[in-house]
């Protein structure tokens, strides 16, 4: 007899999960029923026969637990996270599904030049968490849209109010370009984990639909870390579970080397400068997985529309033009 039958077991989202019977579809908790027992006894007969039934269901209850314990696993397997498992359980802990835009969305950029510009025309904002109060968001999705926090996952910022609580030992060397910034050391989990945890809660809290882990290619870097491929991969696969369990959507910030290993856990994409510097197609599965690919070109560059709309529209990409400072000034591909 099987036990989901009783008590359909939700899956782990965890970085590992344990190995979980499959909940096949129809299986659906079983109706209660009670065994209609004899009146109380009048006479030895009528309590013999009681006392008789009374044993044949006992037997039978010891025969249905002896038959679940074979089927329960004595010993726990460690296999890597489900990420289909892991998006279900996450849906169903938040009670509701994980936004996953799909290609061609349009967007907005924003995370200087406050307050934040909400009439610009675009299906998804992407602001700062620290920045905006619970009320901009309120805001746009007044407006219809669907609103991304944006954090540093990969690197301490000098003027986050929660900078105090990075431990002095996980951060490393100065982000080259970027004053006030230095890399984090993403191996130590543990202690970065209640940092993260508190910014994914605040995302959450303030009511925006996803979020955008900013600075997760440091193992690419020089960050005064022996980061290696593997580091980044567990550190990333990490951060997409805790957005999901949070009922965020959650996109690959650039990192184009590990798109076939994340694919599966990380709902769109967001890329810098692909267009300009020739990389774009390596993340050309997002959108054969039916997820948007999100691209700002920077003015910087000197790269104009006219030199990237035509193949942002042949690989289905949402792409937009931006100062770098990503300040409110926004141009669109047509």
């Amino acid at each position: 007899m099987e036990l989901e039958a009783f008590y359909p077991r939700p899956a782990l989202v965890t970085k590992t999960t344990l190995v979980e019977k499959p909940i096949f579809p129809g299986h659906r908790r079983a109706q209660s029923s009670t065994a209609q027992l004899p009146s109380p006894c009048r006479d030895a007969g009528t309590c013999m026969a009681c006392t008789c039934r009374l044993f044949v269901i006992f037997l039978l209850l010891a025969s249905c637990g002896a038959q679940e314990a074979q089927d329960t696993p004595t010993a726990l397997e460690v296999q890597p996270a489900s990420p289909a498992v892991a998006q279900i359980t996450a849906a169903a802990a938040t009670d509701k599904a994980i936004w996953q835009p799909a290609p061609g969305i349009t967007w907005q950029w924003q995370l200087t030049d406050l307050p934040v510009d909400i009439s610009v025309d675009a299906e998804v904002y992407d602001i700062d968490l620290f920045d905006n109060e619970a009320s901009v968001v309120a805001a746009l999705h007044a407006q219809g849209r669907k609103v991304i926090c944006y954090i540093s996952a990969g690197s301490w910022e000098d003027w986050r109010p929660d900078k105090d609580q990075f431990p002095p030992e996980i951060i490393g060397k100065a982000y080259e370009g970027w004053p006030g910034e230095k890399w984090l050391d993403i191996r130590q989990i543990d202690k970065l984990a209640p940092i993260l945890r508190a910014r994914l809660d605040l995302c959450r809290d303030k009511g925006f639909d996803g979020v955008e882990p900013d600075n997760i290619d440091a193992y690419t870097n020089d960050t005064g870390f022996p980061l290696t491929y593997q580091d980044q991969l567990h550190y990333n696969i990490w951060l997409a579970d805790e957005a999901h369990t949070r009922g965020l959507s959650i996109g690959l910030k650039n990192d184009s080397e590990q798109v076939a290993d994340l694919l599966p856990y990380f709902d769109w994409a967001l890329t810098e400068d692909c267009f300009d510097q020739g990389w774009c197609e390596q993340m050309a599965p997002f959108i054969e997985a039916g997820k948007a690919v999100i691209d700002t070109e920077y003015t910087d560059t000197g790269i104009t529309l006219e030199d990237f709309c035509a193949q942002a529209r042949a690989l289905q990409f949402s792409a937009i033009l931006k100062h770098r400072d990503l300040d409110a000034f926004i141009q669109s591909c047509p």
